[in-house]
């Protein structure tokens, strides 16, 4: 079969790959029919993070069942599922309390098993990992891209708003204005939100920000955007999604919060380690700093209902589609800022 491979800074390429086999009783086959290029893998794809070369790439997997092991109960060949970025086996403590990133025995997409950026992966833990789409929906293409997206950046978005609190008649301040930022307003209008202040660079994911619920809007960066936000809210907002991971945006989310609120971080973290994150800050304003890898098993099933009654529609994250020889520039388009993200239909 065919898949995405990297080769190095910039270089990805489509090769020949084996074709996926059962390994274990609970594996299951599926062959893809979307999967997505994410933010987080242009980390790699710059040089930015360390990655293997000759490594399969892409956690967003879509698609239908071929084959199952002799212990997969759930699941049939012909159903047309869903996969997290992560893999969980859904019976262990972690699954159990919601937290499926952590699973016992789990992984990543890319990194436990197959990249998702292919023709077909092979998905441990079947029963625990994938999620089945109910089969009255299986032919309509724009539900199919509605639903796509929980693979990943709605669940996401949704943890981020989860992790900040946001309840009903919420103010809220999203920081970032990729994928995840613009599905972080989305879940934080889901979730009764009266007024949501959106912070990115550029106006046309702005635009998609107002769009998908977003009251306000801050196009300014630094000290300059914290600064509109805190005369805005006087003071700070009581709920902050830090939909980012970058130094700078940790620092603004900690001056934009306000005294006893919540910051819900999912941004994966990038240069915060090396003393980027204001401790002290947190620490005297008694702020609730609470987030991480999204548990995306455990909200699926209730967004998904919402997908399937007309209410959640994230699809429009997506701004280019390419085939399976198309990964290539879609990588290029979204590191060039041409495309905010890219969904991939083999």
């Amino acid at each position: 079969m065919r898949a995405s491979v990297f080769h190095g800074t910039e270089d990805i390429r489509i090769d020949d790959v084996p074709d996926p086999k059962i390994e274990n009783p609970t594996d299951a086959i599926v062959r893809i029919t979307r999967t997505a290029i994410c933010g987080s893998d242009l980390w790699f794809y710059r040089g930015q993070q360390d990655y293997p070369e000759g490594a399969r790439t892409g956690h967003e997997p879509m698609g239908v069942v071929e084959e199952v092991g002799s212990g997969v109960r759930h699941l049939q060949p012909g159903d047309l599922v869903l996969a997290p970025f992560a893999i969980s086996d859904g019976t262990c403590e972690f699954c159990h309390a919601g937290v499926h990133t952590s699973c016992q025995h789990g992984g990543f997409w890319a990194g436990m098993t197959d990249g998702a950026q292919g023709e077909a992966v092979r998905a441990p833990w079947a029963d625990g990992t994938l999620v089945r789409v109910p089969e009255r929906v299986q032919d309509n293409d724009p539900l199919l891209d509605a639903l796509f997206p929980l693979t990943d950046v709605m669940g996401t978005g949704h943890h981020a708003a989860v992790c900040a609190g946001v309840t009903p008649g919420s103010t809220v301040v999203v920081i970032g204005d990729g994928a995840v930022g613009l599905c972080g307003v989305l879940a934080a209008r889901r979730l009764g939100a009266e007024r949501i202040i959106a912070v990115g660079h550029h106006e046309d994911r702005l635009a998609k920000a107002r769009a998908f619920g977003a009251t306000d809007v801050v196009s300014s960066g630094g000290d300059e955007a914290t600064a509109a936000v805190r005369e805005m809210t006087r003071g700070g907002a009581r709920h902050v999604l830090e939909c980012v991971g970058a130094k700078s945006s940790m620092g603004q989310a900690i001056q934009m919060v306000r005294p006893g609120g919540a910051i819900g971080y999912v941004g994966v973290p990038h240069g915060v380690a090396d003393g980027g994150l204001d401790i002290m800050g947190l620490f005297f304003k008694n702020v609730t700093f609470r987030g991480g890898p999204a548990p995306v098993r455990a909200y699926m099933k209730e967004l998904m209902a919402d997908v399937l009654e007309g209410t959640l529609d994230p699809s429009p994250v997506f701004d280019m589609t390419v085939d399976l020889d198309g990964i290539p520039d879609g990588y290029a388009a979204m590191h060039e800022r041409k495309a905010l993200k890219v969904l991939v239909k083999p």
